[in-house]
């Protein structure tokens, strides 16, 4: 009897348990990994999907052409543990007949309510309120110290009314906004319904709103989408929040508009590059809060993706159903 081939996984790094579990449960999976939580040097990267199968990776392994032609045609599914797809070089991809999957859905929760606590620390001022605290500032009560905007009887402009967007919009109806804007590539009028959000212009967005919260993914043409013009449309007393992909906001643009009093302040989730440099001119602001992509970062919300991005290459290594699968 001829032995059963196994097929070769190789990993990018090390992933949340209950994803390697599943893999290391595959009996027709010889799987191999980046045993590291930092990302994966190219030459590795390259060596390691040689021959491969099947191939789980993280948004910061950039998938093109070169690392498909290293990996050779056996690769027949790739698996990111995300739900962007701007790594994944997707028209080289399909030329090659692999079968991708995400993971849509499962981190909604976790990064919509990282975005209403980004919104919150940014237009409430909380770090330099912090700080105050820490180096000897705070000393009497003062009328106008620290004061920062509110959400109450506020507009909400939200670019990207998707699951995110959405589920961003429903946490901060409570607050009391008095109207939710939103653009898009096209109007969704089942799904603004339920926040009676009026599908607007980019430039009436940036215009009208108090508060505008970046949701959208990164394509040819959100990519700097937030630049200098955009900025000049905004209120002075307007908070930025991003929380989608660095790269569809101008950062010199938005530094000069925090540093120039063009807007009042900003908060970002994302950057470009990730990680941001710490001489980073971004950073020298009071009036721009920093965090280091961790929009899905529950303990929870990891362990799900990581087990969604195995599900999802075994089924397509198997060749069934991926529960999660992006439509090429």
């Amino acid at each position: 009897m001829n032995p059963v081939r196994l097929m070769k996984v190789f990993v990018t790094r090390r992933i949340p348990p209950e994803g390697w579990a599943a893999l290391a449960r595959a009996a027709d999976c010889q799987v191999e990994h980046w045993d590291s939580d930092e990302p994966i040097p190219d030459k590795e990267l390259e060596r390691g999907v040689a021959g491969a199968h099947g191939l789980l990776c993280l948004l910061t392994d950039r998938v093109d052409k070169r690392l498909l032609d290293a990996a050779g045609a056996n690769l027949k599914v790739i698996s990111t543990m995300s739900v962007g797809v701007d790594h994944l070089a997707l028209d080289e991809i399909k030329k090659r007949g692999i079968r991708v999957g995400y993971t849509p859905d499962v981190l909604t929760d976790a990064t919509a309510e990282l975005a209403v606590s980004l919104l919150l620390t940014t237009c409430r001022r909380l770090p330099e309120a912090i700080e105050e605290v820490r180096n000897g500032g705070w000393t009497s009560w003062k009328p106008l110290w620290m004061c920062g905007y509110g959400l109450t009887q506020s507009t909400v402009g939200i670019i990207g009314l998707g699951r995110i967007g959405q589920a961003i919009a429903r946490r901060l109806k409570p607050f009391g906004i008095q109207k939710f804007l939103y653009t898009g590539r096209q109007p969704r009028p089942q799904e603004a319904a339920e926040f009676q959000a009026e599908f607007v212009s980019t430039p009436k967005l940036a215009a009208e709103s108090d508060f505008i919260i970046v949701a959208c993914s990164l394509t040819p043409a959100t990519k700097g989408l937030c630049n200098k013009d955009f900025f000049q449309q905004m209120k002075k007393t307007a908070v930025f929040v991003n929380i989608s992909r660095g790269d569809v906001v101008n950062q010199d643009d938005l530094y000069q508009a925090l540093a120039g009093g063009q807007i009042a302040a900003a908060g970002l989730d994302v950057t470009t590059p990730e990680p941001l440099p710490t001489n980073h001119p971004l950073l020298t602001l009071k009036n721009c809060v920093i965090l280091p992509h961790i929009g899905s970062a529950t303990y929870g919300t990891r362990n799900t993706m990581s087990l969604l991005a195995a599900n999802n290459l075994l089924a397509g290594l198997r060749g069934e159903p991926m529960p999660s699968e992006l439509k090429l």
